[in-house]
């Protein structure tokens, strides 16, 4: 699949949003949001994916395919799926997972990997897996977890990379996305769409939070 395809296939089931106004996790503002779980429910879709990806990496020797809970448990799957069929033998799917820890006031927490998966990984060749890559800190919990059971890392494979992250970023050999995804982002004080009068998207991102703490404040402001 080219990119051109990627993009038509995740247009289709709406993960891919454009001309909106929306509001990231950072607060930030901008006019796309790629909306990964749309893909999920369409087997058919996520799995033409997931080969696209496998495609990339046959030649790597690909043991293991890995991803973070609970978007990555999928593509793995889908991904070792394909690895197996076109290289003629097994390829396994593990998943790594979040242990939160309480730090003070707030919660954190790093990627693991247990359930036996450790057994498995061990001196193994691993094709990491993700989504969406923005920051690049969920997947580079995973690797850095794999690495620390003694997992050889030969690559990470992405649907969309919407950060720029590059494989120095995240301490790979190998980083392919299907596609690389720019979004323009704004601060609120600084957002044309604000400016325009675009309004907020509710269904996807933040843009409910955002309108329901501006209102709040607001009410505070005119009651105070």
């Amino acid at each position: 699949m080219n990119k051109q395809e990627v993009l038509r296939v995740l247009s289709e089931v709406g993960a891919v949003i454009i001309d909106s106004h929306i509001v990231y996790t950072s607060g930030k503002h901008g006019t796309a949001y790629v909306n990964k779980d749309a893909v999920y429910p369409h087997t058919k879709k996520t799995s033409d994916l997931c080969r696209a990806i496998a495609e990339l990496f046959v030649d790597d020797g690909v043991d293991v395919v890995i991803g973070p809970a609970i978007g990555g448990v999928i593509l793995s799957q889908w991904t070792a799926h394909h690895l197996s069929e076109i290289t003629g033998r097994e390829v396994l799917s593990v998943y790594s997972e979040k242990q939160k820890m309480e730090v003070g006031f707030s919660s954190t927490g790093e990627f693991i990997i247990k359930r036996g998966y450790d057994k498995l990984i061990s001196n193994k060749r691993i094709l990491v897996v993700e989504d969406v890559l923005t920051t690049g800190n969920s997947v580079k919990g995973v690797i850095e977890a794999t690495r620390a059971i003694h997992g050889d890392v030969v690559g990470l494979g992405i649907l969309v990379n919407r950060g720029g992250i590059t494989p120095k970023d995240v301490d790979v050999p190998k980083l392919i996305s299907l596609v690389n995804l720019e979004l323009n982002t704004y601060s609120e004080a600084n957002c044309p769409l604000c400016a325009q009068g675009v309004p907020i998207n509710i269904e996807v991102g933040h843009g409910k939070e955002y309108l329901e703490r501006k209102k709040a404040f607001k009410d505070k402001f005119v009651s105070g």
